[in-house]
């Protein structure tokens, strides 16, 4: 088990704009521009919607348990938090 991985994110308010930014990725756009697009993460949406790497405690709960389920290059359905819907893919 890894004690650190590395994961971008887009994080929206609802689930269907969740769904939406699946259907986009799907659809064969970027992560980092659709990140760019439409993530309400400032922050990270920046960088494409990096978040570097992160150990076990650095995220909320539900974010890291599906964080650290992914396979590298793996892409989670939409996973909420208290902050609202995030899109993740394990890059690392």
């Amino acid at each position: 088990m890894s004690s650190k991985v590395k994961c971008s994110h887009i994080l929206v308010k609802k689930l269907s704009e969740a769904e939406g930014v699946i259907a986009r990725l799907d659809g064969g756009e970027k992560f980092a521009t659709v990140a760019r697009a439409v993530s309400i993460d400032g922050g990270s949406a920046r960088r494409g919607g990096d978040l570097g790497w992160f150990g076990r405690g650095a995220m909320v709960k539900e974010f890291e348990r599906e964080a650290f389920s992914l396979s590298v290059g793996g892409t989670s359905g939409p996973v909420r938090s208290q902050f609202g819907y995030h899109v993740i893919r394990r890059t690392g």
